[in-house]
């Protein structure tokens, strides 16, 4: 099939190289010339693995980018919309999905053939149908279900491992406003072998995503809530506690054969220092928002956001029980992306930690190995540093926040090995046991070690 799609960013990029791969002919369109010509010329302006090595294969073949949208849905059978929903506060800001719908309906009143508009985008329950469906009829002049068919089509994509969740997705809903326009995605979707699909309506559709996106978010406040209360218990650890929660065989099935399945959900829910990111935060709270309109008392939900907006004061918590004064403090913030794989730090938990350790005058020094140049763009008053490696960033370092669960930072007890003196690290991930290094504090375990001011162990 030929297949338009309309924004380059980590949905619309991803999904349109995926579904190239999957031996669709695929255009993506952007506004910024720049930035299609960086794609045409192979290059992924974000970082997502696999996602360069795609992108060469089927540059140029079946696979291309273009400023041009009015050529782009003439020659396509299927338009996504996949352009961003930002949360202000109060709803979803729909101004580009507008902006978008009136301009495919604008190309569609010079086409003769059936085109199915798709929205890719996460939006609330309703967006399709009231908001995507009127203007596109209005600026095209013709009929949904007669001239056009209409849809919505969540993506469930991992950062750091879209590539992979969208060419081996575990499910795929198509919601569709009418048997013919569900008839063509799933044609669309038919080379997704032996995948769950459902067919349904874009309300459903729109409802699933969120939902999705919701009670993920709320299982990790859940173990970040449970870690707090571990974090003040003598001789328990949350690690140890949501291990054995998490044998309960509802969670990780045992075989006829007694062999075990353990999800990977279950390490993606560990507690830590907060959620970040593009998805959770705003789609949390959008959809508390949209609750409210409609008279909901989104209690629960409430709870998840408020767990996550207090959690990466616990990182500063444990540092002030050993140095309550921040003023000059040297201190190292091991990650800045909200999660390992990306160069995302939207919503990071860092982000806050990073903001008051520099309110508080420490001396900071970041490094992360891939979202370097996005802090820069946040930090760029020179007063957050950087460092290009590990060992370049806590060589001096009295405390050493982790924050991030990137792979290099398993090997920080040989890092901190061949160091004079032994910086305090705070594990926000607990990737680190606390048996390896000299002076440890870390998320949901009370540490054995005396709280107290520890400049007078270390040279200033």
């Amino acid at each position: 099939m030929k297949i338009s799609i309309i924004g380059t960013g980590y949905v619309g990029l991803v999904s349109g190289v995926c579904l190239a791969a999957k031996g669709h002919d695929v255009v993506c369109v952007d506004l910024d010339a720049a930035k299609v010509e960086r794609i045409n010329g192979g290059k992924s302006p974000i970082h997502e693995k696999g996602l360069d090595d795609l992108l060469t294969k089927h540059c140029g073949i079946n696979f291309r980018a273009t400023t041009d949208l009015r050529s782009a849905v003439l020659d396509s059978e299927v338009s996504m919309i996949a352009v961003g929903t930002p949360f202000d506060g109060d709803e979803i800001d729909l101004k580009y999905i507008r902006a978008v719908a009136t301009q495919i309906g604008t190309v569609l009143k010079d086409k003769e053939t059936y085109h199915v508009v798709l929205v890719k985008s996460t939006v609330v329950p309703g967006t399709t149908n009231e908001v995507v469906l009127p203007l596109v009829e209005q600026a095209s002049g013709k009929c949904a279900g007669r001239d056009f068919g209409i849809g919505m089509n969540p993506e469930f994509l991992r950062e750091g491992e879209a590539v992979q969740d969208f060419m081996n997705p575990d499910r795929i809903v198509l919601g569709g406003f009418d048997e013919r326009t569900l008839d063509v995605l799933e044609r669309l979707y038919q080379p997704f072998e032996n995948v769950d699909q459902i067919r349904t309506n874009p309300r459903t559709a729109e409802m699933i995503k969120y939902s999705a996106n919701a009670l993920l978010a709320t299982m990790i406040s859940f173990s970040n809530e449970i870690g707090n209360l571990c974090g003040s218990i003598p001789d328990v650890d949350v690690t140890g506690v949501m291990r054995g929660v998490h044998l309960d065989k509802r969670l990780s099935p045992i075989l006829a054969d007694g062999r075990r399945i353990t999800p990977s959900f279950t390490t993606y829910i560990e507690a830590g220092c907060g959620f970040g990111g593009s998805c959770f935060p705003k789609d949390v709270k959008a959809l508390i928002a949209h609750g409210r309109k409609l008279g909901g008392n989104m209690q629960l939900l409430d709870a998840v956001v408020n767990v996550n907006l207090a959690q990466p004061q616990q990182m500063l918590d444990l540092l002030g029980k050993h140095y309550p004064d921040l003023d000059g403090l040297r201190v190292a913030v091991l990650g800045i992306a909200f999660k390992p794989g990306t160069d995302d730090i939207r919503e990071s938990p860092a982000l806050p930690i990073i903001e008051k350790l520099l309110a508080g005058n420490a001396r900071v020094v970041a490094f992360d190995p891939v979202a370097r140049g996005e802090a820069e763009k946040v930090f760029g008053d020179g007063a957050l540093g950087f460092a290009d490696s590990v060992a370049e960033a806590v060589l001096d370092a009295q405390a050493v926040l982790l924050l991030t669960r990137w792979p290099e930072f398993s090997q920080l007890p040989e890092v901190f090995a061949n160091l004079d003196t032994q910086p305090l690290l705070i594990d926000g991930r607990r990737m680190i046991s606390s048996e390896r290094v000299e002076r440890y504090e870390g998320i949901g375990v009370l540490s054995d070690h005396v709280a107290v001011d520890a400049r007078d162990l270390l040279s200033v």
